[in-house]
């Protein structure tokens, strides 16, 4: 367990990682205190990694509900296994004559009828999901709630129960109490507010694209064959289109398909000509491309292998 904030910032640097001091603090105190943490800001800045990688630097397993619209309680907590209660149907009809014929009376059949009945709606039928999973664990777990946003109101109401007291209740087993607390993360991408009642239980972070410093330091260590010269190039490049106003800005991982894009290109240097024929790994909107060909591209601006890159504009 973490004894402090930099004991946090080195585990998750351990899992490549580079984690601010913020994060690591909220992070922390959330082991600390033993609540959940909720993680906002924009697709791809690293909110779902944050979680593989504290999963990873604390030894504990992973288990991931992946939220989107339609969730409900059954698909994230728990299902019959209807088949296999159809086919123990088949072998209680096989047997029924036999049970019955050695009762000696019809109330003492009546309860061993019973006995079997309960079988149907026992743990050997019960398919457990994300969240029972991790309630029932017999280790401490990590649990990933990935894009709550994406879920209807009615499950991230449903989410206040286990978030407040890690426990759930199935009708046909009763109240189930976690062995352990888990590590709970919740990501949103804020499509849409999220409700008072669910933020009141967790910490928050915003998380958002990293400064040009920190997102070098992620591509030297994510792509460690860039060059230093390029990796710089790449990610002032990046950080410009991100001020640009953009359908979808590109995220910290398309920044490192893009430097490994560019390594498997043999790519020395960004010209003109590698920038144009490789925009489309940083941008998905053909309007996007556009744009950036005409801000970055034929803008007028010098050739970037002319000089060297500074900080502030790939061009200059």
């Amino acid at each position: 367990m973490f004894q402090n904030i930099q004991e946090v910032i080195s585990g998750l640097g351990e899992q490549q990682y580079i984690a601010t001091d913020e994060i690591a603090t909220v992070m922390f105190l959330a082991n600390q205190l033993g609540k959940p943490l909720l993680a906002e800001g924009p697709a791809g800045v690293g909110k779902t990694e944050l979680a593989k990688a504290w999963a990873k630097a604390t030894g504990k397993r992973l288990i991931r509900l992946q939220c989107y619209e339609g969730l409900d309680e059954n698909k994230a907590l728990y299902e019959w296994e209807y088949a296999k209660q159809m086919l123990y149907t088949q072998l209680l009809r096989d047997k029924l004559s036999q049970i019955l014929a050695e009762a000696d009376s019809l109330t003492e059949a009546a309860d061993r009828l019973g006995q079997e009945e309960d079988v149907f709606f026992s743990d050997r039928f019960l398919l457990a999901r994300p969240l029972l999973q991790a309630i029932t664990a017999d280790e401490p777990v990590v649990l990933l709630i990935d894009e709550i946003d994406r879920a209807d109101a009615e499950f991230e109401a449903f989410l206040l129960e286990v978030l407040s007291d890690f426990q759930v209740s199935i009708p046909e087993l009763g109240t189930i109490v976690a062995k352990h607390r888990p590590d709970v993360v919740l990501t949103s991408n804020n499509t849409r507010e999220l409700s008072e009642a669910l933020k009141r239980r967790c910490l928050y972070l915003f998380v958002d694209y990293p400064s040009y410093d920190s997102e070098l330091s992620i591509v030297k260590m994510r792509v460690p064959e860039l060059s230093a010269n390029l990796a710089a190039q790449a990610v002032e490049v990046v950080q410009n289109l991100r001020s640009l106003d953009l359908k979808k800005s590109p995220s910290v991982s398309e920044t490192i398909d893009w430097a490994k894009a560019l390594v498997m290109l043999n790519a020395d240097n960004l010209d003109k000509h590698t920038l144009e024929t490789t925009l489309t790994v940083l941008l998905k909107h053909e309007s996007d491309v556009q744009k950036a060909r005409r801000s970055l591209i034929d803008g007028g601006r010098p050739n970037p292998m002319d000089r060297r890159p500074r900080r502030g504009s790939p061009w200059n």
